[in-house]
């Protein structure tokens, strides 16, 4: 599944569709993708992650898109890969944890190479690797009833998706730390006081915001934004594609735990993990 799969396209009109989990769509220069699984938090997929990436990777070189929008359908933005009951007793359509793990790094590398700038709209939850989602975009638009969570340690996992650098780039390292070890919610009053996002607005100014801020980029000098972006993100960016590298290394080994079953069924079953790894 590496690195294969497309999303479709309308030869007629070479415009940009998506598939059933993932909602794709290119309107006077702006590029959105929705991830659509609302049931779940738009909890992730393989065959999700791979048709986000394929999008970014073709948007990367098309001169109709001016701004990328991410967005959640529903109330969450990205609940993070899928380890619901559901997901496990149809690993065919979720996709094994390798094959996300893989997926979802190959959307953080799509979105910190897209030349365009790119807006995270995030109205709800981003926990896990959605959390990463939304902090490779350049920028992050909260509305107050959203929230972060790295939850990874409450499974016997460890963060991934680029966020041991992309959260430690925007909050530096002890914040980073209580995020990744602690994983605690973090309110999006507070993500925006610790520099986490861009903006916060009350629900019912959220979506004029989003646009207000869309409209100012598509309106913007395409060249002089792409080299800003690129100029911030060579900046403080660096360890990116290491933070990358190291963390599959380590997820890998702990996808095989007995912590990381015992952090599933007990997220599964709504209780307490008991590890016992050492």
């Amino acid at each position: 599944m590496k690195g294969t799969f497309m999303t479709t396209t309308d030869p007629t009109t070479d415009a940009y569709e998506g598939i059933a989990d993932l909602a794709v769509g290119l309107d006077d220069g702006v590029l959105t993708v929705t991830l659509n699984r609302p049931n779940s938090l738009n909890s992730l997929t393989a065959p999700m992650l791979q048709a986000f990436a394929a999008t970014l990777e073709r948007a990367a070189g098309d001169p109709r898109v001016r701004v990328v929008r991410i967005g959640g359908a529903g109330r969450g933005f990205c609940s993070g890969a899928g380890i619901s009951e559901e997901d496990h007793a149809n690993p065919g359509a979720a996709g094994p944890p390798t094959d996300v793990l893989d997926g979802a790094n190959r959307c953080i590398r799509a979105i910190a190479n897209l030349p365009q700038p790119s807006v995270a709209v995030v109205q709800g939850a981003a926990a896990g690797v959605g959390v990463s989602l939304a902090l490779a975009c350049d920028v992050v638009i909260a509305s107050e009833k959203a929230f972060f969570m790295l939850a990874f340690t409450k499974i016997g996992l460890m963060p991934d998706g680029g966020a041991s650098a992309l959260i430690a780039a925007a909050v530096g390292r002890i914040r980073a730390m209580r995020m990744a070890l602690l994983a605690e919610r973090i309110s999006a009053r507070e993500a925006y006081d610790w520099g986490l996002v861009s903006s916060v607005h009350p629900a019912e100014e959220f979506d004029a915001e989003v646009d207000k801020v869309i409209a100012t980029l598509v309106a913007g000098p395409a060249v002089a934004l792409r080299k800003t972006k690129d100029a911030i993100n060579a900046a403080t960016l660096t360890e990116l594609e290491a933070a990358l590298e190291r963390e599959t290394a380590g997820q890998l080994v702990l996808l095989k735990s007995a912590d990381f079953r015992e952090g599933t069924h007990a997220f599964q079953q709504r209780r307490v993990a008991k590890f016992t790894d050492s």
